[in-house]
């Protein structure tokens, strides 16, 4: 295996002059470093990256945390970072904190901040009072779309003008009563349900149309085969509805799943609209409508956030909202 010596020997430089070039340093003189990067072509001479980014204090890794690694949102955003990363040298660590405060607070850990250079942040557990405690110079970059303290950057969904978007599409195709499936009764954390539900809340005001609570249902969680038996108990309690806004578009699959097997058929009876643009969401049968919250640009705002604090930088933090947008398919009319 070649070494610095071995180079330093073929260049006719000391070991020094050989490590100022592969670092950078710019003191060395044209002809020298050129002698030095021909010894190191010549002799397949391989950079340690990672010895070198820890004598500097740099892993070369960033963390993104997330609740559930099995959840397709996350596993697409993963996707996406990996891809935005990459140019920069960096790689990716997913943790899966499920979504609990526990699992994210172990995440900002001082142990596990030491493998990192910067933490992407999907907060679910963590409260307001809890993020507040945190150190205000951690290269962290807040994702999602709770309240949190200003002083960090924050990148989040457009979610209430999302559930707005949705909603008011179904209205204009003739629903009237609009199920609201994965949605919240009134305020619990300002997250993404709480803000989903006000913009479905919203679009039946400007309709001038009358906000029925009773159409708003929150299985325990956001899975599909609770939403699949959401939609059998409403339809065996005689609650009457024509479409449906489901809070996510995996909790769309489930929605789908369960009027299909209450005989309601879609679009025909029942109109639906999902959230995310989920890839699997045009192959489903009917291909789901859908409001596309703009992760490219999430990732985007996110990674040079995270790039720029990672840097050193001071100043104010910064708060981003992604626009979003709706995408017609064949689950409404």
């Amino acid at each position: 295996m070649t070494t610095l010596k071995d180079v330093a020997r073929a260049s006719g430089v000391s070991v020094m002059t050989v490590s100022n070039v592969i670092n950078g340093v710019p003191r060395v003189g044209t002809a020298t470093r050129e002698r030095v990067l021909a010894a190191i072509d010549d002799l397949g001479y391989e950079v340690n990256l990672t010895a070198r980014r820890l004598r500097a204090g740099r892993s070369g890794t960033v963390a993104l945390v997330v609740p559930r690694v099995d959840h397709p949102y996350f596993g697409e955003l993963a996707a996406r970072f990996t891809d935005a990363l990459a140019p920069t040298g960096r790689h990716l660590v997913v943790e899966q904190s499920d979504a609990s405060k526990e699992g994210e607070l172990t995440a900002l850990s001082q142990a596990r901040l030491q493998q990192y250079d910067g933490v992407l942040l999907s907060a679910v557990g963590l409260q307001y009072a809890d993020v507040d405690r945190l150190d205000a110079d951690l290269p962290l970059v807040l994702l999602g779309e709770k309240p949190m303290p200003p002083r960090f950057d924050h990148v989040s969904l457009g979610n209430l003008d999302g559930g707005r978007l949705a909603t008011q599409h179904l209205l204009a195709r003739g629903a009237r009563r609009v199920l609201m499936v994965g949605g919240t009764h009134g305020l619990t954390d300002g997250g993404m349900a709480d803000q989903r539900t006000d913009g479905w809340r919203s679009a039946h005001r400007a309709a001038g149309l009358p906000v029925d609570d009773s159409l708003v249902l929150h299985p325990a969680a956001f899975e599909m085969g609770l939403a699949r038996e959401a939609v059998h108990d409403a339809v065996a309690a005689g609650l009457r509805f024509d479409a449906v806004f489901a809070v996510t578009d995996q909790v769309a699959i489930g929605v789908l799943a369960g009027l299909r097997d209450v005989g309601l058929r879609v679009p025909e009876d029942v109109q639906v609209v999902g959230f995310d643009n989920l890839a699997v969401s045009e192959h489903l049968s009917p291909a789901l409508t859908t409001v596309d919250p703009s992760n490219d640009v999430l990732v985007m705002h996110a990674v040079r956030l995270l790039e720029r604090r990672m840097a050193g930088a001071a100043g104010d933090a910064e708060h981003v909202v992604t626009p979003t947008r709706l995408v017609e398919r064949g689950s409404t009319r």
